[in-house]
């Protein structure tokens, strides 16, 4: 006869372990004292860019076997046209190599082609998306449309508007170049 398995204790919580912890950045000092690393803004940002792109980027991207630095070649290539390789590199915001590599894989799977205008070499690289790369494109965008929005609706109306209005400060404030130049899927 079969024995039943104990339940297991679940852990009690204290009454505020879901609320939010201190906001260090509430009374902050000009000279940032008492500022932690971990509360910086750029490891913040950071840290939840890559949480971000490892729970809603990189499912669909590996749906369809490509690295995210692969979709962000392919987005920005659908979203501009056809770009000189330095362009593509500056508005991909990734480093020359990754581009690179990213490009010669998209050419090994028929997706993207280069082409030199001239005797430029690198500098005159022209990157494009084939139909191929097009057509698998448009198959991802609605996937990944749907993922970024399941994320957003997380946060209610107000804190939507307020994030994005912060968002766009910071990138100003930061001399970014404008939202519609750089492009992360």
């Amino acid at each position: 006869m079969p024995r039943n398995k104990p339940t297991p204790v679940q852990p009690t919580l204290p009454p505020d372990a879901d609320a939010t912890p201190a906001n260090p950045w509430a009374d902050l000092s000009p000279d940032g004292a008492g500022l932690a690393v971990h509360d910086f803004l750029t490891t913040m940002f950071s840290h939840t860019s890559n949480a971000l792109r490892r729970a809603i980027t990189l499912p669909y991207a590996d749906r369809f076997q490509l690295t995210v630095s692969e979709w962000r070649i392919l987005s920005v290539l659908a979203h501009a046209g056809s770009l000189p390789f330095a362009e593509l590199v500056e508005l991909a915001a990734a480093d020359k190599a990754q581009v690179s590599r990213a490009l010669r894989l998209l050419g090994d799977r028929g997706l993207v082609e280069t082409q030199t205008p001239g005797p430029k070499g690198r500098k005159g690289l022209i990157c494009l998306m084939t139909p191929a790369g097009e057509a698998l494109y448009q198959e991802i965008m609605p996937l990944a449309r749907r993922s970024q929005a399941e994320m957003i609706l997380t946060l209610n109306r107000e804190e939507r508007s307020t994030l994005y209005t912060v968002l766009g400060k910071l990138r100003r404030q930061c001399g970014a170049a404008s939202s519609d130049d750089a492009i992360d899927a």
